[in-house]
């Protein structure tokens, strides 16, 4: 396959933030005395605003309008001024397909003025050629439209991109916009119905640096 294109998730695959969004909500938690039901947390990782309000709705109750705000207040305060760490072999992957013309791209569900503000601080939003979010998409993750909007906004074709994912929801999306599917997982494994999909599933974004060469 001759690549044109790659498309990146953000967070939990090019930058460490899923365990620091966790770590967070679990605080908001005790901070207003509700439970962290972990396994419902795990559910949201990968999807946009819209799903991870369906989702704790359903968790929470009218508790979640105490719970919140007193999360996004905190996790805020970290994302919108400190660069989250790196995840491995980023940088590296990122000048190789630079380096090679191959035009890359963000699509995350995270809204856009976070998405380049985190991207900024960490120092890698140069490497991209266009950010795709979860605000600019009427259906988000596992919906494959934002990989399609990607795709569209490079003026290429799904089918010519290679796709960089962390989450199940992430995966199922890119496979369904029919891209070349890369999974590193984070704070989830893939589950088995994922792993039916037939796509790649590597360590790092260095382990598959290493392949595409």
């Amino acid at each position: 396959m001759k690549i044109k294109a790659a498309i990146f998730d953000m967070d939990g695959l090019l930058l460490d933030t899923e365990r620091v969004c966790m770590r967070v909500f679990k605080q908001a938690c005790q901070t207003v005395e509700l439970p962290f039901y972990e396994d419902v947390y795990l559910t949201i990782i990968g999807r946009n605003a819209a799903g991870i309000e369906k989702i704790f709705r359903d968790a929470y109750g009218d508790d979640l309008d105490r719970l919140h705000p007193e999360w996004r207040k905190n996790y805020d305060a970290i994302v919108r001024h400190q660069a989250i760490p790196l995840k491995e072999g980023v940088v590296e992957l990122l000048t190789w397909l630079r380096a090679n013309g191959i035009a890359t791209a963000v699509a995350t569900s995270t809204h856009r003025d976070l998405a380049e503000t985190k991207l900024k601080l960490a120092g890698i939003d140069q490497y991209f050629d266009g950010l795709t979010c979860g605000d600019e998409v009427t259906h988000g993750k596992p919906d494959p439209e934002i990989y399609q909007l990607a795709a569209q906004r490079l003026g290429v074709e799904p089918s010519d991109c290679i796709a960089f994912e962390d989450s199940n929801n992430g995966v199922i999306s890119a496979v369904a916009a029919q891209m070349t599917t890369y999974q590193i997982p984070d704070l989830v494994e893939p589950s088995e119905e994922v792993k039916a999909l037939g796509h790649h599933i590597e360590l790092s974004l260095l382990a598959v640096l290493n392949k595409l060469r």
